[in-house]
């Protein structure tokens, strides 16, 4: 089945991801068109991406993290960006994570819910993070548990839809205008970019992420940009 255009039938949205810099590898040109539509977005990530900087020592470079996630965030209009405080590197599918992505669920009171790709490869010879796995598999269970409970409704917190930014996409964004957007907000991640690949321009990598992720696909969009996303719930 062909993808379809992702849902407009929502005002809020809660982007659940593990590190800083998730979004903005993923999914950041999809939102910068729905905060400028209006729509309200916010961020919560389960780490502050402390292990993240080869040779910064966790306590310097959570810090340094969390504040590149802030601006980042704010270029794509997201001002609501929260810390969970799980392990970087070590994070795992647990009650403790599972209930606080529910609470995040429950006190953001989202329509929709976007976490990032959970599946094993983005690619052949491409694997997953354990990190991303783990907490794909918290979302969907906090998700499950929040629809399921009796008496719950739209208005204190159930989420209608849930979606994964994903290369096995069911509903895609038409991000036209938007993929410079995403790539200011990639290059943000500047200390990060910086040591990940030290021969590459901090803004070459992040035009190269963005416009890899934001590629025309056959079929769709008239051969716009577009970014992909999976159906998870319902």
């Amino acid at each position: 089945m062909a993808p379809e255009p992702f849902p407009t039938n929502w005002t809020r949205c809660l982007v659940l991801v593990a590190h800083p810099d998730d979004p903005e590898y993923g999914m950041s040109a999809a939102v910068a068109r729905w905060t400028a539509e209006g729509r309200s977005v916010a961020y919560v990530l389960a780490s502050s991406g402390e292990a993240g900087i080869e040779g910064m020592p966790p306590e310097v470079a959570g810090p340094v993290r969390e504040e590149e996630q802030r601006r980042s965030s704010a270029i794509v209009g997201v001002d609501r960006v929260e810390f969970l405080g799980f392990p970087d590197s070590r994070i795992v599918n647990d009650a403790e994570l599972r209930d606080a992505v529910a609470d995040s669920i429950r006190r953001h009171r989202p329509d929709v819910v976007v976490s990032l790709f959970s599946g094993d490869e983005f690619a052949p010879g491409q694997p997953n993070q354990s990190d991303h796995m783990e907490f794909g598999e918290a979302v969907g269970a906090a998700y499950d548990d929040l629809v399921a409970a009796v008496g719950v409704d739209a208005a204190e917190g159930r989420p209608q839809m849930w979606f994964e930014s994903s290369p096995e996409m069911t509903h895609y964004v038409d991000v036209s205008g938007f993929v410079e957007l995403a790539v200011d907000a990639l290059a943000e991640h500047s200390e990060y970019l910086s040591v990940l690949d030290p021969a590459t321009p901090v803004r070459d990598q992040a035009r190269a992420q963005v416009e890899q992720v934001c590629a025309p696909r056959d079929g769709l969009s008239d051969g716009n940009p577009v970014v992909g996303f999976r159906r998870m719930r319902p």
